[in-house]
C-alpha cells in the first residue's frame, strides 16, 4: 500500500542529479524550517528559506539540467516547483494567502530519511525495559491497560529488527574492509566505522556487566504465564474489545495470544542473532590480527643487496687508495633489532594447584548427623501417622484421643497432629480414617485440648 499513499513522482528528487542537495534541503526542512512551528509556513517565508539553504551550493550541485536558472530567485522558485510537483509539498491558500506544508505520507517519510541520516543507535537496555515494563502493566491490570500489551509487542518487533541491522551493519563494514587493498584504509575503516560506531556503542552493550538481557527471564516468564491463564486471556481480549482493536471477542482473544506469542518467539530466540554477531566480530579481529602481524614482512630483496654488497668489499684489492680510515665503517646495518623477524614465543606450561582437601571437625559432623536425626525424629509423615493410629486402634473400630496413651516425646510428636488427620497432607489419610468432635476434654498431661474421636473408613 506504499505507493497508492505516496505521489508517483514522489522519489523523482532523489533520484535526479541533483539528488544529494535535494535530500539535504528535505531535512533541513523538517529539522530547521517545519520544525518548530505548528501552523503552515507562507510561501514566501519558505521561498526565502530555500534560497538562504541554495547560497551554499554550486549551481552545479543544485541544477538537474540546462534549464535550471543560474539567477538566485528564479533558481529558488525552480527548487520549490521542483518539490511541489514532486508531492513533498502542499500548496493551499488561507484567506488568499498562499501557505505551504509537508504532505502528510511524505512528512512520515522525511522523518525516517532523518533518523537514518542520524544513525541513531538504540539502547538494548530501554528496549528491553520497556517491552517488561509494557507487559507487566498489561498483565497486572488487563481490563484497562491491554493497549500496553500491543506496545510491548511493538517494542519487541522493533528490538528484533534493530539487532538485524546490527549484524547486517556489521557484514557490510566487514566486505568494505575485505575490498580494501590498501592497509591503513583497511585499518581506518575497522577502527572508525567497525569499533567506534558498533563495537562501542551497541555490541559492547551485550557484554557488559549490566547486562540488559538479565530482563528476558522476566519476559518470556511473564509471556508464558499469561499465555496459560484463560482468566488474562479473556480480560485482555474484553478490553480489546470494547477499546474496538477486534470486531468480536473471539478475535480479539486471538489478537492477544498473537502478541504474547511473538513477544515469548522474540526473546526465546535471541541467542542466534546474538551468536550471528558475535560470530562476525571474531571473525574480522582474527583477519585484522593476522594482517597487522604480518604487515612487517621481512624485505628480501633488500637482505639480498646487501649481502651483494658484503660479497663486494670482501673481494675487493686491499690497497684501495680511497680506503676510509680505519674505525669508519662502509656500510650502515640495514636491519636492527626492531626489524627482525621474533618467533613467537612459546606459551609456559601452565600451573595446576590441586585442590586442597578439606577435613571436617568430627565434632562438626557429629552437630551435623544430630540435626538431621532430630529433624527425622519430629518430622510427621503419612506412614508415620499411620502407623500410630494402627498400632492404637488394633482390632476396635473406633478410638477417642483420651484413650491413647502418650508415654514419651515421640508419641507427643505424631499425637498432637491427630486432631488434623483429614486435612493433613493434602487429605491423603480422609480415605483411610474418619475424625469427629466429641464431648469432653482430652487431657494426658502432654496436652489439653477438646476430645476427638477416629473411626476407620467402610
Amino acid at each position: 500500500m506504499l505507493f497508492t499513499r505516496l505521489s508517483d513522482d514522489l522519489f523523482r528528487p532523489l533520484a535526479s542529479p541533483s539528488r544529494a542537495f535535494n535530500a539535504v534541503l528535505l531535512l533541513h526542512l523538517h529539522a530547521r524550517v517545519f520544525g518548530d512551528t505548528a501552523e503552515p509556513l507562507r510561501k514566501t517565508e519558505l521561498l526565502a528559506a530555500i534560497g538562504d539553504f541554495s547560497a551554499d551550493f554550486a549551481q552545479g550541485e543544485i541544477a538537474d539540467d540546462e534549464t535550471t536558472p543560474v539567477d538566485p530567485i528564479e533558481r529558488r522558485s525552480a527548487v520549490y516547483r521542483r518539490l511541489l510537483d514532486a508531492g513533498w509539498l502542499v500548496e493551499r491558500r488561507e484567506r488568499y494567502v498562499p501557505v505551504v506544508d509537508f504532505d502528510p505520507e511524505a512528512r512520515i517519510l522525511v522523518e525516517e530519511l532523518a533518523r537514518l541520516d542520524r544513525g541513531e543507535t538504540r539502547s538494548y537496555g530501554g528496549a528491553v525495559l520497556d517491552v517488561l515494563g509494557s507487559l507487566e502493566s498489561a498483565i497486572a491490570n488487563p481490563a484497562e491497560r491491554s493497549e500496553a500489551l500491543v506496545n510491548a509487542a511493538k517494542a519487541s518487533r522493533a528490538f528484533l529488527s534493530h539487532l538485524r541491522t546490527l549484524a547486517g551493519s556489521m557484514r557490510k563494514i566487514e566486505a568494505r574492509i575485505l575490498a580494501q587493498e590498501d592497509q591503513r584504509a583497511a585499518f581506518r575503516l575497522y577502527f572508525d566505522e567497525f569499533v567506534a560506531r558498533h563495537i562501542v556503542s551497541d555490541y559492547r552493550t551485550l557484554h557488559t556487566r549490566l547486562n540488559p538481557f538479565r530482563f528476558r527471564s522476566g519476559i518470556v516468564r511473564e509471556a508464558g504465564r499469561a499465555l496459560r491463564d484463560p482468566l488474562t486471556l479473556r480480560a485482555l481480549a474484553e478490553a480489546g474489545l470494547r477499546e474496538g482493536r477486534a470486531p468480536d471477542i473471539e478475535a480479539a482473544e486471538r489478537a492477544a495470544r498473537a502478541d504474547l506469542a511473538e513477544i515469548l518467539a522474540i526473546f526465546e530466540g535471541l541467542d542466534r542473532h546474538l551468536d550471528a554477531v558475535a560470530d562476525i566480530v571474531a571473525r574480522l579481529e582474527r583477519r585484522i590480527a593476522a594482517a597487522l602481524r604480518y604487515m612487517d614482512h621481512r624485505d628480501s630483496d633488500r637482505i639480498e643487496r646487501t649481502a651483494a654488497a658484503l660479497r663486494a668489499v670482501a673481494g675487493a684489492d686491499e690497497a684501495m687508495t680511497d680506503a676510509p680510515a680505519s674505525g669508519v665503517s662502509l656500510l650502515r646495518p640495514p636491519i636492527g633489532a626492531a626489524q627482525l623477524y621474533a618467533p613467537r614465543l612459546k606459551r609456559p606450561p601452565m600451573d595446576f594447584e590441586p585442590l586442597p582437601e578439606i577435613f571436617l571437625d568430627p565434632v562438626v559432623e557429629a552437630f551435623i548427623a544430630a540435626k538431621d536425626a532430630f529433624r527425622h525424629r519430629v518430622a510427621v509423615t503419612p506412614d508415620r501417622m499411620a502407623d500410630f493410629v494402627e498400632a492404637r486402634l488394633g482390632r476396635k473400630g473406633s478410638l477417642r484421643g483420651s484413650q491413647i496413651p502418650v508415654t514419651d516425646v515421640d508419641a507427643f510428636v505424631v499425637f498432637q497432629r491427630l486432631r488434623e488427620l483429614d486435612v493433613l497432607f493434602d487429605g491423603t489419610l480422609r480415605t483411610r480414617y474418619r475424625l469427629s468432635r466429641v464431648e469432653g476434654r482430652v487431657a494426658n498431661g502432654w496436652l489439653d485440648c477438646p476430645d476427638f474421636l477416629i473411626e476407620r473408613s467402610r
